[in-house]
């Protein structure tokens, strides 16, 4: 069995539960949620909305209804972003972003939106200072990922957020690494907008996300179409969520959404952050002790998201993963990983970096194990 190390790009394994629940869904729940009244439709809404209110309990979100399910992080950001902005107006945000963030905000700057980018630092790392100073204009959005997908920098939201929420200005997190390793209340962050994918840290499948929208937001719909609702109009819903979903919801992947919320839940944040935290120290302890090894993005694990990346003197990342995959059973993430931007901000472009992502099943012999390959790939290059 092949050692993962790609948590960040999708966990793996799931819990059991998770396996379980989109089984059942697909064998016994194969009616189409909203869609007609009979028993197995029925009970496919009920597991719908049993999904919303689990996943809007663990967000802080008291109103489930402001609860969107969507296919993905990026489709929940690109409904955020085309939803709220229109030419003229002005948004705020940072090199840090993932291209989910910036390919959109690339088509609204072409369409009339004025883009500002806060420069991160070497360490990936966003002041908020920074952004305050960026926002002295009347900026209509400021949107920032909680935590890097790159170097696992941690962003000062709990800081942003209640300064946005005083000023009147929009925030919208992109929850991409953080959702399900850090706890995340809507009101007490100060979130209007809150985008996440289901398939990382909230241990369900891919083909799930969510977007939460405020009361008080109306977003023009990225998609319109058939909703189950006021059938007898050409008129999409006003109401949410029907507002922005449409087409029939992934029920099996909503039900192992649901279940891997409630592993999270069961278990406990603050115990699988502790876990968490010791691998992370023994990663980057170990990675730091090897000669000829950078790492980039903060050094204290507290500070740290999952995603840990490094380079080896004289090695492409590239040739790095291909030998820890094939040499010695690893598998991790090699390239740019979706941000350019910010591996211009701390020195890795274009080459990019090796990012390894332990998950809530890595083991510290896993994590000794990768060690030991890099030595091993670091002592070959200064042979």
């Amino acid at each position: 069995m092949a050692i993962y190390l790609d948590n960040a790009a999708t966990s793996y394994p799931k819990p059991e539960s998770v396996y379980r629940a989109m089984d059942v869904a697909s064998r016994e729940l194969g009616g189409n949620p909203g869609r007609g009244g009979h028993r197995m439709a029925v009970a496919a809404a009920r597991l719908v909305f049993e999904a919303r209110e689990t996943v809007a309990g663990f967000f802080g979100i008291a109103d489930s209804s402001r609860l969107v399910f969507t296919a993905s992080a990026t489709m929940a950001i690109n409904q955020a972003l085309f939803g709220l902005l229109q030419p003229g107006d002005r948004v705020v945000t940072s090199t840090a972003e993932h291209n989910a963030v910036t390919r959109p905000l690339r088509v609204l700057q072409e369409r009339g939106v004025t883009v500002v980018k806060v420069a991160a630092d070497a360490r990936g790392y966003v002041a908020a200072e920074d952004v305050r100073r960026a926002c002295a204009e009347p900026t209509a959005l400021v949107v920032l990922a909680h935590c890097s997908n790159v170097t696992g920098t941690v962003q000062p939201i709990a800081e942003l957020g209640p300064w946005c929420r005083r000023r009147g200005i929009p925030f919208l997190v992109d929850a991409a690494q953080s959702a399900g390793l850090f706890p995340i209340d809507v009101e007490t962050l100060g979130i209007d907008l809150l985008a996440a994918p289901g398939h990382k840290g909230l241990l369900g499948p891919a083909g799930t996300g969510l977007l939460y929208v405020r009361e008080g937001f109306e977003l023009r719909p990225l998609m319109v179409g058939g909703t189950g609702t006021t059938s007898h109009s050409d008129a999409s819903p006003t109401e949410m969520p029907e507002r922005l979903e449409c087409g029939t919801l992934n029920t099996p992947g909503l039900a192992g959404l649901k279940a891997g919320v409630e592993f999270l839940l069961q278990e406990g944040l603050t115990n699988l952050r502790q876990r968490e935290t010791v691998l992370l120290g023994q990663l980057l302890g170990g990675l730091g002790q090897i000669p000829g090894v950078q790492l980039y993005g903060p050094l204290a694990p507290a500070e740290h998201g999952s995603a840990v990346s490094f380079n080896i003197d004289g090695h492409d990342p590239a040739e790095v993963g291909y030998h820890l995959d094939h040499d010695f059973d690893i598998l991790t993430r090699v390239g740019l990983h979706c941000a350019p931007d910010l591996h211009r901000s701390i020195g890795t472009l274009p080459r990019g970096t090796v990012r390894v992502s332990p998950g809530p099943f890595t083991t510290p012999g896993e994590i000794d194990l990768l060690l030991t390959a890099v030595r091993s790939l670091a002592g070959a290059g200064r042979d």
